[in-house]
């Protein structure tokens, strides 16, 4: 087959697979990564604050001191050791043993994507609908693309999900004779909104979704990263039926290492590991290994505070930036915690089309339109402040203003809208958006 092209292998794709487009996320990073540009894009932690020095000692030790185990394969459920403090970080958010969680029910997997997939493999055949929330985590639809699925977005506010537009969602699927598997949420710190779902919402959320035997797969990256008081108990705190919780060590200590899990009903653990043998044989014994003695050795409950303080620092460096320098119309999130804000433009502007221009301006953001199944989001944008100290947010503020200045001009020019009306988060009247992020 020499000198084959790509359209040479078209008809030979799995139909899975020819739907398949690339992450917008991914698409920036070779840009965003310039030293030139500052990236308000990516969601990358702030590795540095860790004491680097005693975690490369701890890694070191594990391969000269430990090497025969910890180079070794390993069980496809995952080393018991590490699912026992699995559950130990668990706890700290309310997920203990009176709401199901067990070592025995845990499953270890290469991080938090490749619990979203285990999910969908379990679940979903072609055509099945997926509920999630609109926008929702750019990961998750690339999954159940690939698995076929139909997503229906479901609206949220400043509260999150909102439970009526979700049995509005729910009564339409039956309506159209398709079949809802599951709902798709990330209650907490919600990427890419930043907006939390209420107490009050919780329950109700999870008391629908029970009436209308909907699992729940509740996706929790970002809970232990909250800034401003207590933080709800997840979804899986409160129902041990049903509902799948998925977290993650990228967030709270190394994307690196890869290792995240699953906390399962009962039922479902074999089939869930049965599936992981299939995909990956077992996870890193390495990777496991580094992370069950970090967390046994090393003061990681410190280290979440440290980072809470780092990203509260970022957090707030870059709404006051918004503050200051975005240009009227244009508004924002206020999140409690994790590692993002939703920005929506003023009229007119369309995210993704203003791209080119920002990055010749020397910064970097996620257009909406990678949040959504459907094409929308033109007019949003997720921007991050986990990475990037506060001079550079700030100064990537200041960039990011510019060029949406130079784009509302253009736009007064030639006649596509008006004069920028409205008001910034913030001001008198504007502190709560609309019903939809959307």
């Amino acid at each position: 087959m020499t000198g084959t092209t790509l359209d040479d292998y078209t008809d030979r794709y799995a139909r899975r697979v020819r739907g398949m487009t690339a992450s917008e996320i991914r698409a920036l990073f070779a840009v965003a990564s310039r030293p030139e540009v500052v990236s308000l894009a990516g969601g990358a932690p702030y590795i540095a604050a860790l004491p680097l020095d005693a975690v490369g000692e701890m890694l070191g030790r594990l391969g000269s001191e430990d090497g025969v185990t910890t180079l070794q394969y390993g069980i496809g459920q995952g080393t018991l050791e590490l699912r026992e403090r699995i559950c130990e970080v668990m706890s700290l958010s309310g997920i203990d043993v009176g709401s199901g969680a067990s070592p025995e029910d845990v499953v270890v997997t290469v991080g938090g994507q490749q619990a979203l997939d285990l999910v969908a493999r379990l679940f979903l055949d072609p055509g099945d609908v997926v509920l999630a929330e609109g926008p929702t985590y750019v990961g998750a639809l690339g999954v159940f693309q690939a698995a076929q699925a139909q997503v229906v977005h479901v609206p949220m506010d400043e509260d999150g999900l909102v439970p009526e537009a979700l049995e509005l969602a729910i009564a339409e699927v039956s309506k159209s004779g398709r079949r809802a598997k599951f709902l798709y949420t990330i209650p907490t710190f919600q990427n890419p909104a930043g907006v939390t779902l209420t107490e009050e919402r919780r329950e109700r959320v999870l008391d629908i979704c029970e009436r209308a035997g909907l699992l729940v797969i509740e996706d929790d990256p970002y809970g232990q990263l909250g800034f401003d008081g207590d933080v709800p108990a997840p979804l899986r705190a409160r129902r041990r039926d049903g509902v799948f919780y998925l977290s993650t060590f990228s967030k709270t200590f190394a994307p690196g290492l890869r290792v995240g899990w699953i906390l399962a009903p009962h039922a479902v653990r074999d089939k869930l590991v049965i599936a992981s043998e299939a995909q990956i044989l077992c996870p890193s014994a390495y990777a496991q290994a580094a992370v069950t003695t970090y967390l046994s050795t090393m003061p990681w409950r410190e280290q979440l505070k440290t980072y809470r303080e780092v990203y509260r620092e970022r957090r707030d460096a870059l709404l006051t930036a918004l503050q200051d320098l975005m240009p009227p119309g244009t508004t924002w999130t206020r999140p409690g915690g994790g590692l993002f804000v939703w920005a929506s433009l003023p009229d007119g502007l369309d995210s993704k089309a203003m791209m080119p221009r920002a990055i010749a301006a020397r910064v970097a953001y996620v257009p909406g339109t990678g949040f959504y199944a459907d094409g929308n989001g033109a007019g949003h944008m997720r921007l991050n402040f986990s990475f990037p100290p506060p001079d550079r947010i700030r100064e990537g503020v200041r960039r990011l203003a510019g060029v949406m200045e130079q784009e509302i001009a253009m736009r007064q020019v030639f006649g596509a809208i008006g004069g920028p009306t409205g008001r910034r988060r913030g001001q008198a009247g504007s502190d709560t958006p609309g019903p939809d992020l959307a």
